[in-house]
């Protein structure tokens, strides 16, 4: 028998532990290590989403476990009000890597990272209205809650007043067309902003993006998109946030997403990439914002707020990063990994479309490639016959699209981890299509 039967282990998990999302994995995961995590049966799985999207340099990566051991035999955790060596080095790092933003304060969770932001952009500009994208996922509480409509907005009362919504422009099902049948995304954004505009009390505070909407089916901001959208912002008084909490620190083949398009944003955020699998996030923002939230007596205190261990991982992630060279293999092994999943394309009709850049791509999953008719149970049958099989990925799914397939491995993922991750996902698709 499985090991990953354990009964009496699945009678407590049962018993004793909440379900707050889809179902549980029938697996026991008792190590990992690198690209891969291992069950109790000791079978490797390919990690094709980097645990939470957050594990860029691999599981139990030596650099992070050799800084976790010498920081926990110095100070872990301090009073809020104190400061250590790490929390200096990991600001300065972080603002020499972002220039523009200057200011720096580290917490744990991208949606408390979020929260800081909103409150920030509050406080400064005087308004309470956010807007954000119809796809988008900030986090599960309060004001980033309020901005996040991809899922689970019924049921919890009344969102914050204020929050806005305009769609994201998805070039795969475009909602405004050129003549030749391409996404009008410059349109989309006039005619989104004219209704925010007469829904607005005069109140605005903040839009907040993801430069590439993850849990929004891997939709990436066009180039010229993030520039409209920042003056946008500009002749309204907002304040531009971007939640780079899957983006940052080279998944995208750049070290921020947001330094392809050469568009700075007032506030940046950053999360789950920045602690490699550790709960460590940033907020950055300009000296002057910094300045206004200062003299208005900006207050965001916490329990783990400049914590020194997650700023000392944070520091070697960064080390990482630079020393292996890592935002350029993301854009090589992106490539590899890009190609691959547009020769499946090829090779089978239910593959949609595939998009992203660098190591965070999408494939979406349909029945009717003429229709795009969406293929949610032949992508739930995509992912079984994939983790039989060694691989594990996500799929989202959403109204108005496909199943969509978040494909993010470590950034020091191998050629042949990438080769074998399409190779499964070829025989994956290949089964379950039979099945249809």
């Amino acid at each position: 028998m499985s090991l990953n039967a354990d009964p009496a282990f699945w009678a407590s998990a049962n018993t004793h532990l909440t379900r707050y999302g889809p179902s549980f994995e029938q697996i026991i995961v008792e190590r990992a290590e690198g690209s891969f995590v291992y069950d109790a049966d000791g079978r490797g799985i390919l990690d094709f989403t980097s645990g939470q999207m957050s594990a860029v340099l691999g599981h139990t990566h030596p650099d992070i476990v050799a800084t976790v051991d010498r920081q926990m035999r110095a100070v872990a955790h301090l009073f809020s009000g104190m400061l250590s060596r790490p929390v200096v080095t990991l600001a300065e790092r972080l603002a020499a890597l972002a220039p523009g933003l200057p200011r720096v304060q580290l917490l744990t969770t991208g949606a408390e990272s979020n929260e800081a932001a909103i409150r920030m952009a509050k406080l400064v500009t005087g308004g309470h209205e956010v807007v954000g994208f119809a796809q988008s996922w900030h986090g599960m509480t309060g004001a980033a809650a309020s901005a996040t409509y991809s899922a689970g907005r019924r049921g919890y009362g009344p969102a914050a007043a204020g929050s806005f919504v305009i769609p994201a422009p998805n070039s795969y099902r475009p909602r405004f067309k050129h003549p030749d049948g391409s996404n009008d995304w410059q349109a989309e954004l006039d005619d989104a902003f004219e209704l925010i505009d007469r829904q607005s009390t005069g109140a605005l505070a903040a839009f907040i993006a993801e430069p590439i909407l993850s849990s929004g089916g891997i939709l990436e901001l066009p180039p010229g998109y993030l520039a409209a959208l920042k003056r946008k912002c500009e002749e309204r008084g907002m304040l531009l946030i971007l939640d780079e909490a899957q983006t940052g620190v080279g998944r995208t083949g750049h070290m921020f997403a947001f330094q392809r398009d050469g568009v700075t944003p007032d506030i940046l955020t950053l999360s789950k990439t920045l602690g490699s699998g550790l709960p460590l996030a940033a907020v950055m923002t300009t000296a002057a914002i910094e300045q206004t939230a200062f003299e208005r007596g900006f207050l965001f205190y916490t329990t783990h707020v400049s914590d020194p261990l997650t700023a000392a991982v944070g520091v070697t992630v960064l080390d990482v990063v630079e020393r292996d060279g890592l935002v350029a293999q993301a854009r090589e092994r992106g490539e590899r990994l890009k190609q691959g999943l547009l020769a499946l394309q090829q090779k089978y009709e239910c593959v949609g479309d595939v998009r992203g850049r660098g190591l965070l791509l999408g494939l979406e999953v349909v029945t009717d490639r003429k229709t795009k008719a969406a293929g949610f149970e032949l992508g739930a049958h995509i992912m079984d016959e994939a983790m039989r099989r060694g691989l594990s990925m996500n799929i989202v799914k959403l109204p108005g699209m496909g199943g969509v397939f978040r494909i993010a491995p470590p950034l020091t993922v191998s050629e042949a981890e990438v080769d074998q991750g399409l190779a499964i996902m070829s025989d994956a698709i290949e089964a379950a299509s039979r099945v249809q």
